[in-house]
C-alpha cells in the first residue's frame, strides 16, 4: 500500500476565488485594532511601541491588554518555516542587493500604483505626503528580513511585522468605518487579495524586474527569495490557504490578479511623481535625473508607464541598454573571485546609501493612524538563470 503523503492541489485562481479574498480581511489584527479604538487606547500604543524594537525585549508593562494579546500570539515565525530555504533566501538577497533594491523601486512600487483602489488607499495616509517615508519603511523592512539574525532574539524584524499588520488593519479600520470607502466596489480595504498582491509585488515582480535587467539568477535562488516572502506573508495575516506556493502558482495569481485591477487614477499619478522626484533627489547632481523615469517606464512597460504618466524622453533608449551594462559587470563578476567580492560589496554599499538617503540615518517607527488624511474625508470613529513561469493564456 502507497502511503507517500500527496502534495495539496494546486490553488484554482478564477474571479470568483479573488472576489472571495476581496471580502477577506485580518480577523486578528482586525479585532485587536477594533478593540483598542473602542477603549481609546492607540496613543498609548504608538507611544510604548517606540519602546518594543528588538525580538525577546519584555512587553511594556503599560501596553494595553487587547494589545497585549496580539503581540503575545504573533511573537513567533510559523512553525513549518524551512529555514535551510530562509537561508538560501538570505544569500540571494546578499548577492543581489542593488538589483532587488532597483525592482522594488521602479517596478513593484508603481506597480501597486496602477492599482487604483490601492493608489486611493494609499493617498488616504498621512505618510505619503512625505513620500520617502514608505520607501524607507519598505527597504528598512526588506533589509530587517535579510539580516542573519532575522528571526533570533534580538533581531528587528519581528516588531516590525507585527506593527506593519496592526498598521494595516488600522487603516482598514478607518476606511471601512469612516463611510468613505466603496465597499460594494471595491470590497474590504487592504483585503486578502491585495495582501496577497502585495506579497507578490514585492517577490515575483521583482525578479521579473532584474530578469528584464539581465540580471542572472539560479531557479533555486529566485524560488527560495520568493519563499521568504511567503513567510513574510503568513506573518503579515495572508491567508495561507489561498495564497500561491510557488513561483508558478504565483504567476497565475498575478496574473489574473492584475488583469482584474491595473488601471489608470489620478491618485497613481501623482504617487509615481513624488516617486520619481523622490529617487531624483536620491542621486547626486541632476545629468542623470531623466533616467529615473526611464527606468520605471522600462521596467513596467509603456501601457503602465502611460496609465502613471511616466514622461517619455530621448533617455528611455538608454535605459534599454541597462541589461547590457549590468551583463558586463557580471562577466567582471565572473572572472574571479576577488571582482565577485568587490561588486557585491559595492552593490551592498549602494543599497546601504540609498537606504541611508532615505531614512535619513533613522530608525523608522510604524505608528497606527489615529486618523486618514482630513481631505480625504475620513474622521476618527468614536470607536541557474531563472526564467519567469509562462504567462497564463
Amino acid at each position: 500500500m502507497n502511503t507517500t503523503p500527496t502534495a495539496p492541489p494546486r490553488p484554482r485562481y478564477d474571479d470568483a476565488a479573488l472576489d472571495a479574498l476581496c471580502a477577506q480581511g485580518d480577523p486578528l489584527a482586525d479585532e485587536t485594532v477594533a478593540e483598542m479604538f473602542r477603549r481609546g487606547e492607540v496613543g498609548d500604543l504608538n507611544t510604548l511601541m517606540r519602546f518594543f524594537t528588538t525580538t525577546g525585549d519584555p512587553l511594556p508593562e503599560r501596553l494595553p491588554a487587547s494589545a497585549r494579546a496580539y503581540f503575545e500570539a504573533t511573537a513567533m515565525p510559523p512553525s513549518w518555516v524551512d529555514w535551510d530555504l530562509m537561508e538560501q533566501a538570505r544569500l540571494f538577497f546578499m548577492d543581489n542587493a542593488a538589483h532587488i533594491n532597483t525592482g522594488l523601486s521602479f517596478a513593484a512600487m508603481p506597480a501597486t500604483y496602477a492599482v487604483p483602489r490601492i493608489a486611493r488607499l494609499l493617498s488616504s495616509t498621512h505618510s505619503l505626503d512625505y513620500p520617502s517615508r514608505r520607501m524607507a519603511n519598505t527597504g528598512q523592512f526588506v533589509t530587517y528580513l535579510m539580516r542573519t539574525d532575522s528571526f533570533a532574539e534580538g533581531s528587528t524584524f519581528i516588531p516590525a511585522a507585527q506593527k506593519v499588520r496592526l498598521l494595516h488593519a488600522a487603516i482598514r479600520h478607518h476606511l471601512r468605518h469612516g463611510g468613505h470607502w466603496d465597499l460594494a466596489k471595491d470590497g474590504i480595504p487592504i483585503c486578502q487579495e491585495d495582501m496577497i498582491g502585495g506579497q507578490i509585488c514585492f517577490s515575483l515582480l521583482v525578479l521579473d524586474a532584474m530578469h528584464r535587467l539581465g540580471i542572472h539568477m539560479s531557479e533555486e535562488g529566485a524560488e527560495a527569495y520568493f519563499y521568504a516572502w511567503r513567510v513574510v506573508g503568513a506573518m503579515l495575516g495572508c491567508d495561507l490557504s489561498a495564497a500561491p506556493r510557488t513561483l508558478t502558482e504565483a504567476r497565475d495569481f498575478c496574473d489574473l490578479y492584475l488583469l482584474r485591477n491595473l488601471g489608470p487614477s489620478p491618485e497613481g499619478a501623482r504617487l509615481t511623481a513624488q516617486l520619481t522626484r523622490l529617487y531624483e533627489d536620491v542621486v547626486p547632481g541632476t545629468l542623470f535625473d531623466p533616467m529615473v523615469p526611464a527606468t520605471v517606464r522600462y521596467l513596467v512597460g509603456d501601457t503602465i508607464g502611460d496609465w502613471l504618466e511616466v514622461p517619455r524622453s530621448a533617455w528611455d533608449t538608454a535605459a534599454r541598454a541597462v541589461p547590457v551594462f549590468l551583463g558586463l559587470l557580471e562577466t567582471i563578476e565572473d572572472s574571479s573571485p576577488y571582482a565577485e567580492w568587490a561588486l557585491d560589496k559595492a552593490g551592498s554599499l549602494l543599497a546601504g546609501f540609498e537606504l541611508a538617503s532615505l531614512t535619513r540615518g533613522r530608525v523608522m517607527h510604524h505608528a497606527i493612524p489615529a486618523e486618514l488624511r482630513p481631505d480625504f474625508g475620513v474622521k476618527p470613529p468614536r470607536t541557474g538563470r531563472w526564467v519567469p513561469p509562462a504567462p497564463v493564456h
